[in-house]
C-alpha cells in the first residue's frame, strides 16, 4: 500500500473512533439526566430502580388528599382510571392543585411501591391532562362504548 494511502486510512480510522467515543459519552450523559414520564399503569408494569428520577402523572383521586400540618407532608393518590399510585410530597402544593385535576409529580419510587415526589406540577388550564393520561382515558372510554 502506498504510504500516503496508508496515512489517510489511519487518519480516517482514528477520526471515526473519536466520533464513536464522543457519541457514546454524549448518550451516556443524556441517559443520566433524562426524566421519563409514566402513567400509574405504566409505572406498575415497568421494573424501575429506586435511584432513577422519573415523572408520574394522572388525576388526583377524590377524597385521597391527606395533609400533615406538623411536618408539611401531603399524601394523595393519582390514577389513570386503571391503576392507582400513592404519592408523598413534603412542601407546599401549587395553587391549582385540587382533587379530580391532572398533575405531574417528579421524584423517585419508594421501597413500598409508593412514589416520593420532590416536585408537584399542577395543570395550567381547565382542559389540561398530561398527554399519556389523556390517551389512556380516551382508550378506556372507547372500550367502554364499544
Amino acid at each position: 500500500m502506498h504510504p500516503i494511502r496508508k496515512q489517510r486510512l489511519i487518519f480516517i480510522s482514528v477520526f471515526m473512533i473519536a466520533i464513536g467515543i464522543a457519541c457514546a459519552l454524549a448518550l451516556y450523559a443524556l441517559k443520566q439526566n433524562i426524566n421519563v414520564f409514566y402513567t400509574p399503569s405504566q409505572l406498575l408494569q415497568t421494573k424501575l430502580s429506586r435511584q432513577q428520577t422519573l415523572r408520574v402523572g394522572g388525576l388526583v383521586q377524590n377524597a385521597s388528599v391527606k395533609h400533615n400540618t406538623s411536618d408539611n407532608q401531603v399524601c394523595f393518590v393519582i390514577t389513570d382510571d386503571h391503576h392507582e399510585v400513592t404519592v408523598y410530597y413534603t412542601g407546599l402544593l401549587p395553587d391549582l392543585f385540587r382533587e379530580g385535576q391532572g398533575i405531574v409529580a417528579e421524584g423517585k419510587l419508594r421501597a413500598d411501591g409508593a412514589f416520593q415526589a420532590s416536585e408537584v406540577l399542577a395543570k395550567h388550564d381547565e382542559n389540561y391532562l398530561p398527554p399519556p393520561v389523556a390517551a389512556a382515558l380516551a382508550t378506556k372510554s372507547e372500550t367502554m362504548h364499544a
